[in-house]
């Protein structure tokens, strides 16, 4: 975390802890306690649509239209897909559904333990420093992967292309997304690149969550 803050941003975090701490003396709002299973459902139902998205299947593209005089169009090539930039608007799509998606949800969750007792109004504190002091980092992160993914299409295609060699055989561009086809291997890293994004983007949200679970907990006892 050294690496990622400033001296600017390490001033930033210092004074916000001092005002957080500040938070526990506040006893004469006691609060009460949160909703987790409401905010449980909202955080499977965000988590189950987002692995929807991600893992549906490309929309083919559509037949090309026949031109005024009944000459049929020149159909899609498919060697198209595979160059990356076939698939690059896709991904940063679906990373952008991703980002709204979940910082709409984990302010969400934030508002709703930031109501609770003081321990959970310090956590729903730290919790927006954090995301204030880390986002721009993150987002470079982020925008890093795709250049990760291109790397590994060139991979996977280099090694399909050193396989027929060696078996002496013809490429026949309308079997690499069958399974077993090695543009079907790098949908399936593609959404498995896109699934792990996400599973890191979810963990502040389950730790507001978790720690929400426990107070209610402890209050109940």
């Amino acid at each position: 975390l050294g690496q990622w803050l400033s001296t600017v941003d390490a001033v930033t975090l210092g004074s916000s802890l001092h005002a957080i701490e500040a938070l526990a003396l506040d006893t004469g709002r006691p609060g009460a306690p949160c909703d987790a299973r409401a905010l449980d459902a909202a955080f499977q139902r965000a988590k189950a649509e987002l692995t929807a998205l991600i893992t549906a299947e490309p929309v083919a593209p559509k037949p090309a239209r026949e031109r005024a005089d009944n000459t049929r169009a020149q159909a899609p090539d498919p060697a198209a897909q595979a160059d990356f930039a076939f698939h690059a608007p896709r991904y940063l799509a679906l990373q952008k559904q991703m980002d709204a998606r979940l910082l709409a949800l984990r302010a969400q969750v934030r508002h709703a333990v930031s109501q609770g007792p003081p321990v959970l109004r310090q956590l729903a504190a730290m919790d927006a420093v954090m995301e204030q002091l880390t986002a721009a980092r993150e987002q470079r992160l982020w925008a890093s992967l795709p250049a990760h993914l291109d790397r590994r299409m060139a991979q996977l295609r280099s090694a399909h292309q050193q396989r027929l060699a060696s078996l002496a055989q013809e490429d026949d561009p309308q079997c690499w997304r069958r399974p077993g086809g090695w543009l079907h291997a790098f949908e399936r890293d593609l959404q498995a690149l896109l699934l792990a994004e996400m599973h890191v983007r979810l963990q502040p949200i389950l730790g507001l969550l978790e720690a929400a679970h426990n107070e209610n907990m402890e209050q109940q006892e």
